[in-house]
C-alpha cells in the first residue's frame, strides 16, 4: 500500500473542511426554505428589543406579603422554564420588593408566556363531590379508563368529624350551598390557586365543564422530583398514540402516594378519584386503578404533544412559591440599539484590521493564510450561530459580539504559535515541507492546550453566569472550537501544498520563511554556515548556538579541522622565515 504523502493528507483534510461548511450551509438553506428561518441570527433584547412582562404576587386575604427570599426562588424558577423553551438572553428581575418583571427577546408564543404567566402550584387531592366524572385514568400505563359516574348526591348534615381526606363528612351545609352557587367562570375570581391546602376545595376542571368539591391537599407539587412527557403505551410496549406526563416524587412523596392510592383503591364512584389540581383548576381527575407504590405515576387526559411538555416543564423546574397576577404587558425598544452594534462591529473591524496588519508585516506573504484562515472561521462560526439561531432559539447580544471580538486574538494566536514553531525547525536547518510537519507536531500540542484552558473557562462561566454572560460565554467556548477546526483542516493542510511551492521552498524574502532572513545556521550534518547580512553581534550569537547544537562526533570533526588549520599555518610561517 502506498504511504500517504502530505499533500494527500492536506487534500483530505480540507475535503472534511468543505463537507462542514457544505453541510451546515445545506441545514441553514433547508430551515430558510421549510422551516421559516432567516439567514440573519436573531438579536436579542439589547439590540432589537422585545415582551416585558410584569408579574405581581397573589396572596390570601390576611396573608403576608411574600419575602425576598420567595421572590428571588419565583426568578430563578421561571429563568429555568423560559430557558427550556428554548428562549435565550432573557432577563427576568425584581421589581421593588413585589413584583416580577420578565424582558423576552422578540415576541414570545403563547405557550413560553403560558409558562412564565402560570405559578405551577401543584396538589392533588381527592374527590369528594362531582357533577360528571371524567375518564382519564392515572397509575401504571395498563391502567383502563372508568367508563364514567353518576352524579354524587350530597350528603346530609356530617354527624361526625373527617377522619381522611376522602371522608364525606368534609361537606358541610355551607360547603354544599357554596357548591350549588358556584359557576365554572368564577374560579379565577375565587382565589381557588391560594386556597387553603388542609380544608376542601369548590373548583372546575381546566375547561370549564365539571363542577367538583375536593378534599385537602395530601401530596403537594413540592415533591415532585422529574417529570417527563412521552407517549402511552400499552402492556405489549407499543405505542397508542396518546401523550402523557409521567411523575417521579421523592421519598417523601412516593410514601403519600402509596397511601392515598391505597385508600382511594378501595373506594367506588367518584370517590376513587384523585384530582390533579394545578392553579387552582383541575387538570385532570383520573380513577385510582392500583395502588402506585413505586412513586412513578403517569397523568393521562386530553394532552397534545406540546401540552404535555409545557406541564412537565412546569412540574421538573418546581412550583413557584407563591401565585402571580400579570399586572402589565408591553412591546418595549432595545436597551442599547443598533447604533451600540455598530461600535461593537467597529471595535472588531479595529481588532482585526490590525491583527491583518501585524500579520502581514511579520510573515510577508504567510500571513495571507492567517488573513483566509480567518475569514474560514468567520464563515464557520456565522453559519453555527445561525443554525442555533433557528434551531435553539439563540439570540445574540451585545455580550455575544464581544465574545466574537475575543476570538479573534484567540485564532491569530494559534496561527502565530504554529508559524514560529514552523520558523523554529528552519533555524535548525530543515527543509521547508520538513519545518512544516515537525513544526505541526509542536505547535498542534501547544494550541491544544491553550483552546482547552479557554474552552474550560467558556464553559464554567456558561454554567454559572445568567443573562447576557451565558451569550458571551457562549459566543467564545463556540470559537474556541472552531479555532481548532480550522488550524487542523485548514492552516495546517494549506501550509503542506504551499511548502512545496518554489517562492516558500527556496525561502524567497518576501515569503515570511526566508532562512537567512531567520538567521538558520544549520544545513545538515557536521554541516554549518555563517549568517549573511548580519552583524557581528548576531554573528556571535549564532556561534554560540551552533556550538550548542554540535554533537560529541561533530565538536571533534571541528577540532581535528582546527588543529589542522593552526598547524598548516605555523607551516606556513616556518618557510616564510
Amino acid at each position: 500500500m502506498a504511504r500517504s504523502t502530505p499533500v494527500k493528507k492536506a487534500l483530505r483534510s480540507l475535503t472534511w473542511l468543505l463537507v462542514i461548511v457544505a453541510g451546515l450551509t445545506a441545514i441553514n438553506g433547508a430551515a430558510v426554505i421549510w422551516n421559516h428561518a432567516s439567514w440573519a441570527p436573531k438579536l436579542a433584547l439589547d439590540l432589537e428589543g422585545g415582551t416585558q412582562i410584569i408579574l405581581s404576587p397573589v396572596v390570601a386575604n390576611g396573608a403576608a406579603a411574600p419575602s425576598s427570599q420567595q421572590l428571588e426562588q419565583a426568578v430563578a424558577i421561571i429563568r429555568q422554564r423560559i430557558d427550556a423553551s428554548g428562549v435565550s438572553e432573557a432577563e427576568i428581575n425584581t421589581q421593588g420588593s413585589q413584583n416580577v418583571v420578565v424582558s423576552i427577546p422578540g415576541i414570545p408564543d403563547q405557550a413560553t408566556i403560558d409558562r412564565i404567566e402560570s405559578s405551577a402550584k401543584l396538589e392533588f387531592r381527592p374527590v369528594l363531590v362531582s357533577e360528571q366524572a371524567p375518564t382519564s385514568s392515572v397509575g401504571t400505563p395498563s391502567a383502563t379508563p372508568s367508563a364514567g359516574a353518576s352524579e354524587t348526591p350530597l350528603p346530609s348534615t356530617p354527624s361526625t368529624s373527617p377522619t381522611n381526606a376522602s371522608d364525606l363528612a368534609w361537606v358541610t351545609p355551607a360547603l354544599k350551598k357554596q357548591f350549588d352557587d358556584f359557576s365554572c367562570d368564577k374560579v379565577d375570581a375565587a382565589g381557588t390557586n391560594v386556597a387553603d391546602p388542609k380544608k376542601p376545595l369548590v373548583t372546575c376542571d381546566d375547561t370549564s365543564t365539571y363542577k367538583y368539591i375536593l378534599g385537602p391537599v395530601e401530596v403537594a407539587g413540592e415533591t415532585i422530583t422529574d417529570a417527563t412527557n412521552g407517549q402511552v403505551t400499552n402492556s405489549q410496549g407499543a405505542s397508542t398514540g396518546k401523550w402523557a406526563v409521567n411523575i417521579v416524587f421523592n421519598g417523601k412523596g412516593t410514601k403519600q402516594f402509596a397511601e392515598v392510592t391505597t385508600r382511594l383503591n378501595a373506594l367506588t364512584g367518584v370517590r376513587n378519584q384523585f384530582a390533579i389540581v394545578l392553579d387552582g383548576r383541575i387538570i385532570s381527575a383520573p380513577t385510582t386503578n392500583a395502588v402506585i407504590t413505586d412513586g412513578k405515576p403517569q397523568i393521562t387526559g386530553s394532552f397534545t404533544q406540546a401540552s404535555s411538555k409545557t406541564l412537565a416543564d412546569q412540574l421538573k423546574f418546581g412550583a413557584l412559591p407563591i401565585g402571580f397576577k400579570v399586572e402589565s404587558k408591553d412591546i418595549i425598544s432595545a436597551t442599547l440599539g443598533s447604533s451600540q452594534l455598530q461600535s461593537g462591529l467597529l471595535a472588531g473591524l479595529i481588532g482585526l484590521t490590525l491583527v491583518v496588519l501585524y500579520s502581514l508585516l511579520q510573515y510577508r506573504t504567510l500571513g495571507l493564510l492567517t488573513v483566509a484562515s480567518l475569514v474560514v472561521a468567520a464563515v464557520i462560526t456565522y453559519l453555527v450561530v445561525v443554525f442555533l439561531s433557528w434551531r435553539e432559539g439563540y439570540r445574540l447580544s451585545l455580550a455575544g459580539v464581544a465574545g466574537l471580538i475575543v476570538a479573534i486574538g484567540i485564532t491569530a494566536d494559534s496561527f502565530i504559535v504554529y508559524f514560529e514553531r514552523i520558523r523554529d525547525e528552519l533555524r535548525d536547518g530543515r527543509p521547508l515541507e520538513s519545518a512544516v510537519e515537525a513544526g505541526w507536531k509542536r505547535a498542534i500540542r501547544t494550541i491544544i492546550a491553550s483552546d482547552t484552558v479557554n474552552f474550560l473557562a467558556a464553559a464554567i462561566l456558561f454554567i454559572v453566569a445568567v443573562g447576557n454572560v451565558k451569550g458571551f460565554a457562549l459566543t467564545l467556548g463556540l470559537t474556541t472550537i472552531v479555532d481548532l477546526v480550522v488550524v487542523a483542516l485548514f492552516t495546517h493542510p494549506m501550509l503542506q501544498i504551499i511548502a512545496r511551492r518554489p517562492f516558500f521552498a527556496e525561502g524567497h524574502r518576501f515569503s515570511g520563511l526566508d532562512p537567512k532572513a531567520l538567521g538558520a545556521v544549520y544545513r545538515g550534518r557536521a554541516t554549518f554556515r555563517d549568517p549573511v547580512n548580519v552583524s557581528a553581534s548576531k554573528k556571535a550569537s549564532v556561534s554560540r548556538e551552533v556550538q550548542k547544537r554540535q554533537t560529541i562526533a561533530e565538536r571533534k570533526a571541528a577540532e581535528l579541522e582546527s588543529q589542522g588549520s593552526s598547524n598548516s599555518s605555523k607551516s606556513t610561517k616556518g618557510k616564510d622565515s
